[in-house]
């Protein structure tokens, strides 16, 4: 497929296409412990070619389940899907037991709440929110697929990039005084670091009681990723490194934490963070992809795959390329794709200038 091939449709998000095949991928796994929850996905993306994004995911999901696992980067997907759908769906049922009444879906994408947790939602009203050709095509599936949105459901088009958050959702209906739900999710590493904060500011002026949950990486995988020279990347690692760059060339990653210190950062806008989870820790493997029977969804293909990727090494011969068998913990930590839940922290919050939203 030529370069201008895999270009989606203007405005359309080439990384929603491939993460909502790994959610539709990770839906077909038949043990519901290790399962992404996400039932909807297959349905909403529909025929993934017409959309031009060349991607092992997308083109995993013509196999069946257990020939598609068998490839390492559809397994890599697959599995940071899960853990992020059911941390997610967690985190938005703590929400609406403990009184939100609107849920707000930046950047919504192919994101399915509305449709697939009506019972939980039906006295919640929820606004997605997103451009205005990638609404577009969501409102097209979803009107091909499922017929009519749900009625407490308000699409909101908006051009992140000239208009007023607040003042569009305020104009569609949303209620600044009223407990609220975010969720962000694969958004906070593409944007620059004043419309993070901008974003945060926001949300953090709603009633005590409020909260977000969005994903995110440490300012070090920003300062990696700018650092990457092929040249010295391991030839059994290059193809790897090269699909990445290739994918996040046109939506490239510019934003990060500060490592380590997640909790003072969202502390400074009023937050209280509940908890972060790293996407392919201990603890989210045990808590999202460990099936009744103990084993873990994927871990045979990474470990062939590690095998094959140190044995190609090996056999370069080349020592300065080696690559080592295992990063170390810190290693690990700093190139983590990690996950938060935090809550606004004192009724102070509610004082602040909702209305003033990032625009």
């Amino acid at each position: 497929m030529s370069e201008s091939a895999t270009q989606p449709s203007q405005g359309i998000s080439r990384t929603s296409i491939y993460v909502e095949a790994g959610c539709a991928i990770g839906a077909r796994e038949p043990d519901p412990a290790a399962r992404n929850p996400d039932y909807l996905a297959e349905k909403l993306l529909g025929d993934p070619s017409k959309l031009d994004v060349d991607h092992p995911a997308v083109r995993a999901l013509s196999l069946g389940y257990d020939e598609a696992m068998k490839d390492v980067e559809v397994v890599n997907i697959v599995r940071a899907m899960t853990v992020r759908a059911r941390f997610i769906d967690e985190a938005l049922e703590r929400a609406i037991a403990g009184g939100a009444m609107q849920v707000v879906i930046l950047g919504a994408g192919f994101d399915s709440h509305a449709y697939r947790c009506q019972e939980l939602l039906a006295d919640t009203r929820v606004f997605e929110v997103d451009r205005p050709a990638m609404q577009a095509l969501k409102k097209q599936r979803v009107s091909e697929v499922l017929g009519a949105p749900p009625v407490n459901l308000t699409y909101v088009a908006i051009d992140f990039q000239h208009e007023d958050l607040a003042g569009v959702l305020t104009w569609h209906g949303y209620d600044p005084a009223q407990q609220t739900f975010f969720i962000l999710e694969g958004v906070t590493m593409y944007l620059p670091e004043e419309a993070v904060r901008g974003t945060l500011q926001f949300v953090a002026a709603h009633p005590a009681g409020s909260g977000i949950v969005f994903d995110f990486v440490y300012r070090a995988m920003i300062d990696m990723i700018a650092r990457i020279d092929l040249a010295t990347v391991p030839e059994a690692a290059k193809p790897f490194v090269e699909r990445f760059l290739k994918l996040t060339r046109d939506e490239p990653w510019i934003f990060g934490l500060p490592v380590g210190r997640e909790r003072e950062f969202l502390n400074d806008f009023g937050f209280e963070l509940r908890e972060t989870l790293t996407v392919g820790g201990e603890e989210s493997l045990k808590r999202y992809l460990t099936r009744a029977d103990g084993t873990e969804i994927g871990a045979q293909t990474i470990a062939e795959a590690m095998a094959r990727m140190s044995a190609r090494t090996r056999a370069a011969g080349s020592e300065g390329a080696q690559l080592p068998p295992e990063r170390t913990p810190e290693q690990q930590r700093l190139m983590a794709y990690q996950l938060a839940e935090a809550v606004v922290a004192s009724s102070s919050a509610a004082e602040r200038d909702v209305s003033s939203g990032p625009s």
